[in-house]
């Protein structure tokens, strides 16, 4: 082998391996190198050295391959080897043309936009943003392989019946419409207590108690003597008194049509329980004596209960009297009780930011027993069709509510909607998307968030260009 040659590639190797310029040959070298080339073409078949595939200035004397997995170009002797610095490879060419570059964003998607071709603090080339990839219609593009990694997943608008129900807790009372108390308006004695005891259940006119008062001894020889007298004028003025003032004193109608029948005056007159009902509460005793106003006896009707029900104040715009309800009784799993909204009660717990609300149950078997826990859920959903999407289409900013619409191709345009109602998995779009649109109902945060940088680096390349 000629001196040449050996001094051509020892400048070679020496130009390559230099950590200083690295990327270019000196001139001696080069000279060394293009002197020992056309000697060397005849001898030997081999490359002489490796060049990066996108023809950058970086060379290898042994096979490498580029970041990208692509091998490095092997250049033999009698190449064109200049080592100038190669221009950037022209976009290629579309139907319309070729493409041209508006700008170069950051490769690390910080906001920042050059001109021309520039590196990042790290080394790393910015990227190009060609024409037509950066529309003016605010979508983004997306390539196939992004889109697959990022799972991204469309479906569409279309209309569906939701069904929103509202679940709330709450206990059952006493319809207090339906609650009797029996007690004495004049001083009485009690005589005797029937075999009726707390939680009895009475039937309407079942006899309770015997009691003997006075004042209705009074009363009742007062109707007597009305009654018997012989002036019919006298009768008609005075006998209507008479029997009203049994009334008065809280007499049974039975007893007061036993007197009328039999004319005599009863020494004791048993009161009898005013509805059907479960006894609440007795206070009457053997021998006891009562003063006006004392309770003897508390009846409660259980047929007809109340479930209070406690809204959250969020669900409280959706609730109106009438709505249908279902209670289901932790007492009885699996079964439930059909009642209808009565009351909604004009104000909100200050704690625990609630509002009442009364529900009317039917309680045939008597089964609902008062501070029984229940769990209420209100059907507010609409009968008829909706257009909808999945929940996870819709990005909420607490501002504003927007999907990403499936354009095709890619490409995804994000677009605000006005929402209605929830359920099912769910929501309503009243305004801003059409039947059959399809939307993103996956990965379509990381597609937002793409958006949004996009937007923002338009905005500063727009101000940036000269």
């Amino acid at each position: 082998m000629s001196r040449a040659v050996i001094l051509g590639a020892a400048a070679a190797a020496i130009a390559v391996a230099s950590g200083a310029s690295g990327w270019y040959l000196t001139y001696q070298g080069r000279q060394q190198l293009a002197i020992a080339t056309p000697a060397a073409a005849d001898t030997a078949a081999a490359p002489i050295y490796y060049r990066d595939p996108d023809g950058k200035p970086f060379y290898s004397l042994t096979p490498k391959k580029a970041p990208d997995g692509r091998d490095y170009v092997a250049v033999p002797a009698g190449a064109d080897i200049s080592f100038e610095p190669k221009a950037a490879p022209e976009p290629a060419a579309t139907a319309e043309g070729p493409r041209k570059i508006k700008y170069y964003r950051n490769p690390m998607g910080l906001p920042d936009t050059s001109p021309v071709p520039k590196k990042d603090s790290m080394g790393m080339d910015y990227i190009a943003v060609y024409e037509g990839d950066d529309s003016d219609d605010g979508s983004v593009k997306l390539t196939p392989g992004k889109i697959q990694r990022t799972g991204v997943k469309s479906e569409t608008a279309s209309p569906r019946v939701i069904r929103t129900v509202i679940r709330a807790p709450g206990t059952i009372q006493l319809d207090e419409r339906r609650i009797s108390v029996i007690a004495m308006r004049a001083e009485s004695f009690v005589q005797r207590v029937a075999d009726v005891t707390t939680g009895t259940f009475v039937r309407k006119g079942q006899r309770l108690m015997e009691i003997y008062s006075s004042a209705v001894a009074s009363a009742a020889a007062e109707y007597i003597t009305t009654m018997m007298s012989p002036t019919t004028g006298r009768v008609e003025q005075y006998g209507r008194g008479s029997r009203q003032r049994l009334k008065n004193l809280d007499v049974p109608d039975a007893v007061i049509a036993g007197i009328e029948q039999t004319r005599t005056v009863p020494l004791s007159v048993e009161w009898s329980a005013p509805r059907d009902g479960i006894v609440l509460e007795r206070n009457a005793i053997d021998g006891m004596r009562a003063q006006p106003g004392d309770v003897l006896f508390r009846v409660a009707d259980t047929s007809v209960v109340w479930a209070m029900v406690d809204v959250a104040e969020r669900d409280l715009g959706l609730v109106a009297v009438g709505q249908k309800v279902a209670v289901k009784a932790r007492s009885f799993p699996g079964r439930e009780f059909a009642g209808t909204i009565a009351v909604i009660y004009p104000q909100i717990n200050r704690d625990t930011r609630t509002a009442r609300v009364r529900v009317e149950l039917a309680n045939a078997d008597l089964v609902l027993l008062p501070d029984m826990y229940v769990d209420a859920e209100i059907n507010v959903g609409r009968s008829d069709a909706v257009l909808a999407v999945p929940e996870s289409a819709v990005l909420d900013t607490g501002t504003r509510q927007s999907v990403l619409v499936d354009k095709g191709r890619g490409r995804f345009e994000p677009r605000e909607v006005k929402i209605g109602q929830r359920g099912d998995g769910y929501i309503e779009v009243r305004d801003g998307l059409a039947d059959g649109e399809p939307v993103v109902v996956a990965a379509n945060f990381l597609i937002d968030a793409e958006s949004n940088l996009k937007a923002a680096l338009k905005g500063l390349a727009t101000g940036g260009q000269p």
